[in-house]
């Protein structure tokens, strides 16, 4: 895939889709929580991720990585499914 590509796709993806971002004690809240529960590593980007979703009242999260989302709680564990 070229750059003009990859640029074209993100481009159609955020046409598409509404970007949420959590704000400051939202992203603190969402590292404390996933401290506390021992994750760690890259998985801590999933549970942003997560908290996103919940935020905006997804009804599903759809990712590859379901075992890393489904640790993350009863609350993700249930709007998480493979594409």
């Amino acid at each position: 895939m070229t750059c003009e590509q990859a640029l074209l796709f993100v481009e159609e993806i955020r046409q598409r889709f509404t970007a949420v971002a959590l704000d400051e004690d939202e992203y603190w809240s969402a590292i404390n929580d996933s401290a506390a529960q021992g994750v760690t590593g890259g998985t801590i980007y999933d549970a942003l991720i997560a908290r996103c979703a919940v935020k905006a009242k997804a009804g599903t999260l759809f990712t590859w990585n379901v075992a890393h989302f489904r640790r993350l709680g009863p609350d993700i564990a249930r709007r998480v499914q493979t594409p």
